[in-house]
């Protein structure tokens, strides 16, 4: 659903900018720092990117899903680490308070996070918690109008520069389903947090992850997402947040196979072998054909998936299928732009490289692709039992 189609189109020309002129000249500097350059999180803060989601009553910019999607498709036109800035606060960070925050956490935390005065991280995965998200073990015991947290979250992303966790633990110790599970909002300057050492990954230099350590923690029972009402009930909290990142992530993949076929393609035109391009070469042009195709399946798919859920439909086998399509068919368009660049592919000056080890991550975080098949699979069994 594209609300204002000649407002929304002035903010991608602004987006298209940005990544122009700001985010692709400063993709090597970021890659052998480690650092995202202040100035651009606060170009981002100016433009309203950290409150993409948000409803424009708490300040932010409330894009559909399917205006989010596409304004995707051109911020990600580089390197996925200047996403991820804005990414957890975006999406998995705030959206838990958006879905089914009490008015009062909604109006104090959202025009917050819109404008990147406070940024979130999502606190789900523990070490021995990752696809089985179900069986956390971080307790939260309740102790007047407290609760008493213990436990470590690993992989967290942004973890680093957050200001507030959304915080998933287990408040009923007895039951060790879903159903003991409840959300909350951690201030990460609170007294017993500490953070681990930055992951050293594989790609995605200037995308922070590290694990973040819970010692008897107090959180006022007020922080509960939703109210006290909803302990117990944090880990559908999770599920609604996840549904919608997955197609949020899909939209990620699709701009980046965009900005690597491209770069495959540029070269593929200008690099002679034998007295011609390597594009007139029908095996060049069998890979160049592929990743097209793909990647325009993928991008049809995500904004199918979008206009759905905009519709107020059930999306969660659609988010499931962009999820696991988008983020394989990025893999496999990076691979091909490898080969197609031949030894240079294989040279860091390209930068081809770098995306080839960046996109790795997105078949497996926010659910593995293997996960994702299981998601498919029992919604279709559900479906055809008809329960």
């Amino acid at each position: 659903m594209i609300r204002d189609p000649e407002t929304f189109e002035a903010l991608l020309d602004s987006v298209r900018r940005f990544v122009r002129e700001r985010l692709v000249p400063a993709e090597n500097e970021v890659a052998e720092t480690d650092q995202i350059p202040e100035a651009i999180v606060q170009q981002m803060r100016e433009m309203g990117l950290f409150g993409l989601t948000i409803p424009e009553a708490y300040g932010g910019l409330e894009l559909s899903m399917e205006e989010e999607s596409r304004l995707l498709f051109d911020l990600c036109q580089t390197s996925p680490a200047f996403r991820s800035v804005i990414g957890t606060t975006v999406g998995i960070g705030s959206q838990g308070i958006l879905m089914d925050g009490t008015e009062e956490q909604k109006a104090y935390y959202l025009p917050k996070l819109a404008t990147g005065e406070l940024s979130a991280s999502f606190a789900l995965t523990e070490p021995e918690a990752g696809s089985d998200a179900a069986s956390l073990r971080t307790s939260a015991i309740r102790d007047g109008d407290h609760y008493v947290v213990n436990g470590t979250k690993r992989f967290i992303t942004n973890a680093p520069h957050s200001k507030i966790f959304t915080l998933m633990a287990r408040t009923s110790p007895a039951d060790k389903g879903a159903g003991g599970v409840t959300a909350f909002i951690v201030d990460a300057q609170s007294p017993g947090i500490s953070l681990g050492k930055i992951d050293q990954k594989m790609g995605q230099k200037g995308a922070h992850t590290c694990d973040v350590i819970f010692d008897n923690v107090r959180v006022p029972a007020a922080n509960i997402i939703g109210g006290q009402a909803k302990e117990g009930q944090g880990f559908k909290t999770a599920m609604k947040v996840l549904e919608k990142g997955r197609i949020h992530v899909a939209a990620v993949c699709v701009g980046v196979a965009q900005r690597i076929l491209g770069d495959a393609l540029r070269y593929a035109v200008e690099r002679k072998q034998f007295g011609q391009p390597i594009a007139d070469f029908q095996l060049v042009q069998a890979m160049l054909a592929d990743s097209k195709a793909e990647l325009y399946a993928a991008e049809c798919m995500v904004i199918d998936a979008a206009r759905k859920r905009d519709e107020g439909r059930n999306v969660a086998t659609e988010a499931s299928c962009c999820k696991m399509f988008a983020s394989e068919m990025c893999g496999r368009v990076a691979d091909r732009a490898v080969q197609i660049l031949g030894g240079a592919g294989y040279l860091s000056e390209y930068g081809i490289e770098r995306f080839y080890r960046d996109v790795r991550l997105f078949r497996l975080y926010e659910g593995t692709t293997q996960i994702q098949q299981l998601i498919i699979a029992r919604n279709m069994a559900r479906e055809a039992r008809g329960s």
